[in-house]
């Protein structure tokens, strides 16, 4: 009766959305095969409105239904239940074992529904082992060799395989694959129960998100970095074979690019944003190029898959190189680290002064400052950033956005200022700082926040003649220490107006240490320079409607 009811008090939404045409209404491939519907949709016959990512079907030459499992595994639809969101299938080839090296559930909204998934090892053989060591998969072997399957739970020393050739691994798969072609699938998201609503959502969200990518894409023709469609982006990776990284955005694989360039290839989450930090990224970055910039080599816009092909840089993120401990960490010399702040400096006054519009980055961190083979900084993870013009003071922003840690004061509570590219100035301050203690200026795992802040710790200790992070370093490494502290303490003065332009950062760092001096205390621990009210340090967020 409930979901009635939302079908009545949602469908004249789904109507107005999808229009009164047919697109968008349950089909299926033969007679008596399985309806297609939302949040399946029949590829090639309904628009993408129609489904949600990942559930695309087709019809094949004998008018089967074929589920395409990552990566390019077709396999047969016999059943899909909507109510359980369970989708039966089998193998049409009836040797499913073969396709399971290239299954990868991940990425895809699917999931097995048996409970325990198992590891094995595929052998082939031309002798066959002990019985009770081994599975028999016939359809893998041929006139000269056996293949078979061994769990992983048995020692492979243990096993009499000396006329057995390893083949490859399996990993979380159901071991009853290994037998039978017919399996099942279930999936989360999205809720069948819940789909009129998320329909009509999830149809308006696609059209603003279209309309706007496409009229960007239009203006964006004489710009240009290359375009490129999803298979495109498939090849060059050599099918998403090497991942690189990964967090909310998406993946970051590895790639070559005509077989001789590197390339990093970021494939955005489908889930997550709405389109408009793709066109920020693919706005500003590729407007732009600069030594100390990352330069963006092309993008997908295929549907709703969307990618970012970068230029490859060998040595990862500053924060490794910051923070990470143990034997892969790149060791950094004072030098180098004055030198990888300068060129960060460089890079931020080019975004703010070297283009024809201002470019306000807005997510200035060590995780997104990457170094190339010469451990060059190169600044990348535009999709926050904010175009203005050169003569605009400040810019309006309707909610904070950025990293905790690293954003600036009047980013979260306008009562602190304006904000501006001063913003960016506050962030690359406490990069510096962070650069300069070698660790991160807030641990949550501490209580005591006076003990960890580490800003207020370096403010507080610079001239110190026992500070112990002085006497642990030769001479000249004091002095460029002493010397990035001194700069990003100017940086993270409370006040905007108080932080010096990037401009000035530069020739501060290009400057001798003793030119110099102490910026005011940036850590007023009762009053506020701004109005003279009373604050504490730790503030709540507030942010505007």
């Amino acid at each position: 009766m409930s979901f009635f009811v939302y079908f009545l008090l949602f469908l004249p939404l789904v109507v107005l959305v999808l229009g009164t045409d047919d697109d968008c209404m349950p089909t299926s491939c033969r007679k008596h095969g399985p309806t297609i519907q939302f949040p399946f949709r029949r590829k090639n016959q309904q628009p993408e409105r129609c489904g949600y990512p990942g559930f695309d079907l087709f019809c094949d030459y004998k008018n089967d239904t074929v589920l395409v499992l990552p990566f390019s595994v077709n396999v047969i639809v016999k059943k899909i239940n909507y109510a359980s969101q369970r989708v039966d299938v089998y193998d049409q080839e009836q040797c499913f074992p073969q396709k399971l090296p290239h299954l990868n559930l991940s990425a895809s909204p699917f999931h097995f529904l048996i409970k325990f998934l198992e590891n094995c090892t595929l052998f082939n053989c031309s002798d066959p082992p002990v019985r009770d060591f081994r599975t028999l998969i016939p359809c893998l072997g041929d006139s000269t060799y056996q293949s078979y399957a061994v769990h992983s739970k048995m020692p492979l020393e243990s096993l009499p395989l000396t006329s057995c050739t390893k083949t490859y691994e399996l990993k979380s798969f159901p071991w009853e694959l290994i037998r039978e072609n017919d399996f099942s699938l279930g999936w989360s998201e999205p809720a069948c129960t819940k789909s009129f609503v998320y329909l009509y959502i999830r149809v308006r969200i696609y059209r603003e998100n279209r309309t706007m990518i496409g009229k960007f894409l239009r203006d964006y023709k004489a710009l240009k970095p290359s375009r490129f469609s999803y298979s495109d982006i498939k090849r060059i990776t050599h099918q998403f074979n090497e991942k690189l990284g990964e967090g909310g955005y998406g993946i970051v694989y590895k790639g070559k690019l005509n077989n001789e360039i590197d390339v990093a290839v970021k494939v955005l989450n489908n889930s997550k944003g709405n389109g408009e930090e793709f066109v920020n990224e693919v706005s500003t970055i590729g407007r732009i190029h600069h030594v100390n910039i990352v330069r963006l080599l092309g993008f997908c816009a295929d549907g709703f898959r969307r990618a970012l092909v970068y230029e490859f840089l060998p040595n990862g993120s500053l924060e490794k190189s910051i923070f990470q401990a143990g034997s892969n960490r790149i060791t950094l010399d004072w030098e180098k680290l004055k030198d990888i702040a300068l060129g960060i400096a460089k890079g931020i006054e080019y975004l703010h002064e070297g283009c024809d519009q201002q470019i306000l980055h807005f997510d200035i961190k060590p995780q997104n400052v990457l170094l190339d083979h010469n451990l060059n900084p190169k600044i990348c993870d535009f999709g926050l950033a904010k175009l203005c013009s050169k003569e605009q003071s400040a810019v309006t922003m309707t909610a904070a956005r950025g990293t905790m840690g690293y954003i600036a004061p009047e980013v979260l509570s306008r009562t602190f200022g304006r904000v501006s590219y001063k913003s960016d100035v506050y962030s690359f301050g406490m990069l510096l700082l962070e650069m300069v203690g070698g660790r991160k200026n807030e641990d949550h795992n501490v209580n005591n926040t006076s003990q960890v802040y580490f800003p207020q710790w370096i403010y507080n200790h610079i001239n110190a003649e026992d500070n112990p992070m002085w006497a642990q370093i030769d001479e000249e490494g004091n002095s460029i220490a002493r010397k990035l502290s001194i700069v990003g303490l100017w940086c993270i003065q409370w006040c905007p107006t108080d932080r010096p332009s990037m401009k000035v950062v530069v020739q501060m760092l290009e400057g001798e240490c003793d030119d110099l001096t102490m910026p005011p205390n940036p850590f007023p621990a009762t009053t506020n320079p701004i109005d003279g009210k009373h604050y504490q340090t730790q503030m709540s967020i507030i942010l505007e409607e």
